[in-house]
């Protein structure tokens, strides 16, 4: 008995000592990570032209999603589910927040990024900064990004429809696949509780 009571309190020791923490709900289309993974933190700038970093989101848990504001269909619908979720269920999901970080640094200024963002709420946060930073933290996540040849002096940027949830502490928690608002909040809200 003292035994199994020993080994179970050095499991418990070792798993706040490394991070551990509850498992994630189960829904269709998101993949929960079991071991907490830390992010690249990186060097950005937030749409109101302010320095940050990605370990500023610590605090809050964050749903991130890469994107660029000239993206003519997945980011724009991404977005407005997100915040169709947001505001269908904003007294449980108050506090979550939503980062949008630009794979087109070249033309997602703070000032475009800010412009971009005016038709979310409050809680979406934009972030930026050249391609060369925005790709060491997009490789962490596992969203590789590349720009098209230009055409006609327009380009696209190809990048993952995935989202990705953040804990309160900012380390990644799942990955996200075009899961439908009930598992977007169900994650959120679990990551909120914790």
């Amino acid at each position: 008995m003292r035994r199994a009571l020993l080994v179970t309190w050095c499991v418990a020791l070792a798993g706040v000592a490394f991070g551990a923490a509850k498992p994630l709900p189960k829904f269709d289309r998101v993949m929960a990570i079991d071991t907490p993974r830390a992010v690249t933190d990186v060097a950005l700038t937030d749409q109101d032209g302010k320095a940050k970093r990605i370990s500023d989101l610590a605090g809050s848990p964050t749903l991130v999603f890469f994107g660029f504001t000239h993206c003519p269909d997945v980011c724009p619908t991404t977005l407005q589910k997100l915040a169709m979720i947001k505001s269908s269920r904003a007294k449980e999901l108050e506090g979550l927040r939503i980062a949008f970080i630009s794979v087109d640094g070249e033309r997602d200024s703070p000032a475009v990024m800010k412009e971009y963002l005016k038709r979310f709420p409050a809680e979406f946060v934009g972030l930026t900064a050249p391609s060369e930073e925005v790709r060491k933290l997009a490789l962490g996540f596992s969203a590789p990004f590349f720009k098209d040849p230009p055409r006609d002096g327009e380009y696209a940027v190809q990048h993952t429809s995935r989202m990705f949830a953040l804990d309160k502490q900012g380390r990644l928690r799942a990955e996200i696949y075009d899961a439908s608002p009930d598992a977007i909040a169900g994650i959120a809200t679990a990551l909120l509780t914790e």
